[in-house]
């Protein structure tokens, strides 16, 4: 697979540390590439390349569609062994890795990583994001679940003219980081739960603290229900898999759910809702985004909240191009890239218009004695 439609692609190895990360830079037409760093165990470089330029494509819209002044970017690191601990010398190459880019790729958390392996980036880069401590925005999880919700909202306003989830039955796949919180929120909002997960102590938790019904892996997505949540990986719906579907609509953390665009189609076809995924999560890029102008919680968790109405917004251009939802939300990111990009990449020193008028500053500078010599 090339990278085509890719402005970099960086190889990184550091066998004295036990390193290998690809990362991706997609887009910086609207700003510097924003995209989280995972962790994951691939079956070779091969795969762990597809991964990252899908994941840092999908970013660009992402920011594109929130209306951020970020570009797409993403990193993925070869981890093989979960249980190996990732130490400060690791942390650091990976950091410094980072930096070399100067600024065109700014790393945040994704699937495997925790808010201290950004501090740990940190230490020598100040191109992260997610940090504990003054200036940082923390854990993205809760953000980016608050933001599924509001796209759940705009989904039970086209399904039924209400966008209360008040007795809706949804089905959450996946209770990690984000699935775990979105869980909490749809049991405040009077939804009713069905949860499933791979690791079943983190379902009995939810069965624990909420009494949400506990579901089977290998059933999961056939679960009668109004919204089916895929909040795990990538790729979990594919035409074969849509003839299965007993819900109503989809809307869910993932990335990447429709394995391609004709899963796009198929679901249109069979009246199944779909709320494209980088536009449901986009809570965690508003939030990490904010920390580029002073970190304003208040402030992020209203942008979030308008993932509603952006979700309405796709909706509607759906039903004026006769496309499908996941068609007409790429295409107006990708309309957006074009009109406000004008072709450009960012640079160190570009103006500030890309940032909403304020001076793009790093988030976390690392202290002059903890840099590696």
């Amino acid at each position: 697979m090339t990278a085509g439609g890719h402005e970099q692609v960086v190889f990184v190895t550091d066998d004295a540390v036990g390193l290998r990360a690809i990362i991706a830079v997609h887009s910086t037409a609207l700003g510097p590439s924003l995209g989280g760093i995972r962790f994951w165990s691939y079956p070779d470089e091969d795969a762990a390349l597809v991964d990252v330029l899908r994941l840092s494509e999908a970013m660009s819209l992402k920011a594109a569609a929130a209306g951020l002044h970020q570009g797409g970017g993403k990193a993925v690191v070869l981890w093989d062994d979960p249980a190996r601990p990732r130490d400060e010398p690791f942390l650091r190459a990976l950091g410094r890795a980072v930096d070399a880019l100067g600024g065109r790729y700014i790393a945040a958390e994704d699937v495997g990583a925790t808010p201290a392996d950004m501090n740990g980036l940190a230490l020598e880069t100040p191109w992260v994001t997610g940090v504990d401590g003054p200036g940082g925005s923390g854990d993205p999880s809760p953000v980016t679940a608050l933001g599924v919700v509001a796209a759940m909202r705009a989904v039970a306003g086209a399904l039924d003219g209400d966008p209360s989830l008040m007795g809706k039955r949804v089905v959450v796949q996946g209770a990690g980081h984000v699935g775990g919180h979105l869980v909490h929120l749809l049991v405040e909002a009077g939804a009713s739960i069905g949860v499933a997960d791979v690791r079943p102590e983190l379902v009995h938790q939810l069965v624990r603290a909420h009494g949400v019904d506990a579901l089977e892996c290998e059933t999961v997505l056939d679960q009668p229900c109004d919204i089916l949540a895929p909040c795990a990986l990538g790729g979990v719906l594919d035409r074969s898999k849509v003839s299965g579907l007993r819900c109503r609509a989809i809307a869910g953390a993932a990335n990447n759910q429709l394995l391609d665009a004709a899963t796009d189609e198929t679901l249109a076809d069979r009246g199944i809702l779909y709320a494209p995924d980088f536009v449901a999560n986009a809570g965690g890029i508003i939030n990490i985004a904010e920390e580029f102008t002073g970190y304003d919680r208040g402030r992020a968790l209203e942008r979030t909240a308008a993932i509603e109405a952006t979700t309405t917004r796709v909706f509607a251009l759906a039903r004026e191009l006769g496309v499908p939802p996941g068609r007409a939300a790429e295409t107006m990111a990708r309309r957006r890239i074009a009109e406000e990009g004008g072709g450009r990449r960012w640079r160190p020193g570009d103006p500030a218009a890309w940032t909403n008028g304020a001076p793009l500053r790093s988030v976390r500078p690392p202290a002059a004695s903890s840099k590696a010599v």
